[in-house]
């Protein structure tokens, strides 16, 4: 699907976090490249996270801000994605390195929520804001993207 270039910023990142949701599934090919044992990928996340996620949630609840009032589809659409922000947070900051079996179990967890997570933003939400908005709201969030 073609994006706007104003939201394309954010599509390119979800890539990345897409790769982390499906290794952290259990059940999952292995990545070349990336931790294949459980502490690896655990390890992978909280880096990934740290790094990552957080700044890009971020970004993306600064340009919600903006968008909020459009209609109630969107701001309906925006309450679900940051409370799964918010889910999200809780989930990687109560990950713990103490039993494999729940490390397991915690990981395929994140990856499947971090997985629907994206696949909100992607295939309702950014759709919406591009069909809502006209092309100077839009400009907007490329200036708001552009300040990170």
């Amino acid at each position: 699907m073609k994006r706007h270039p104003s939201l394309v910023p954010l599509s390119r990142e979800h890539h990345g976090a897409l790769i982390l949701a499906r290794l952290l599934q259990v059940n999952t090919p292995p990545y070349k490249g990336l931790p294949g044992d459980t502490e690896g990928k655990a390890s992978y996340a909280l880096k990934f996270y740290n790094n990552e996620l957080i700044a890009h949630f971020d970004k993306e609840e600064k340009v919600f801000k903006l968008l909020y009032s459009a209609n109630d589809h969107i701001a309906d659409l925006i309450k679900i994605v940051v409370q799964e922000h918010v889910q999200l947070h809780r989930l990687f900051d109560n990950l713990r390195f103490d039993n494999s079996t729940e490390m397991i179990q915690q990981l395929d967890t994140i990856g499947k929520v971090l997985e629907a997570h994206i696949r909100r933003e992607e295939r309702e939400l950014f759709p919406a804001i591009e069909e809502t908005f006209c092309e100077v709201t839009i400009t907007e969030i490329n200036r708001i993207l552009s300040s990170h």
